[in-house]
């Protein structure tokens, strides 16, 4: 699953977003109100919550601190799917946005819980869709990354200007950096 779809989930652009506020900036604001818990009630509403959340809420929010603001919904949502086994019921590329909130949680505790999910879509990956086997270790890969920086600094760096965080003097190094956000 490589591509100019995947590419278009990772990659800043403008027109995206827009298309993501226009369509789904009313369910977004439906979602941060708490209005869609019953959306929880399969595995793929789970999933379309923990998307719009997640993903969805960095495009239509990009840059600002509303870009995280429902990130604790996802989250709670990804934790309480996991308890209840829905991400089982789910395909290797949409378990791999089920975890997402995973790798995006300031928590190192949660990522303990994110190294083992992640690596466990990549086995299944290699069992039983070889094709999405690089896909799902890329996936473990980020996930990775994003540990490193969250055990190194506390926190991830690159939201500091958009949550209105002070900045240390080593993150701002570390900011200089290519690759050093996400």
């Amino acid at each position: 699953m490589e591509g100019p779809t995947v590419r278009r989930w990772f990659t800043v652009d403008a027109r995206f977003d827009a298309e993501l506020r226009a369509s789904f900036g009313d369910d977004l604001e439906h979602a941060a109100r708490g209005e869609l818990g019953g959306w929880c009630a399969s595995p793929r509403g789970a999933l379309a919550l923990i998307v719009l959340c997640d993903q969805i809420a960095r495009n239509v929010h990009r840059g600002t601190a509303r870009a995280f603001a429902t990130d604790p919904i996802a989250l709670h949502t990804t934790l309480l799917g996991l308890a209840r086994g829905d991400h089982l019921a789910l395909r290797v590329p949409e378990r791999l946005f089920f975890l997402m909130p995973l790798m995006h949680s300031e928590s190192l505790a949660v990522h303990d819980v994110a190294r083992q999910e992640f690596g466990a879509v990549v086995a299944e990956a290699e069992r039983s869709t070889p094709g999405m086997a690089g896909y799902a270790k890329g996936s473990l890969d980020y996930e990775d990354k994003h540990r490193v920086i969250l055990a190194r600094f506390g926190r991830y760096p690159h939201r500091n200007a958009a949550l209105g965080r002070a900045s240390t003097a080593e993150e701002l190094e570390f900011l200089k950096q290519p690759g050093s956000s996400f």
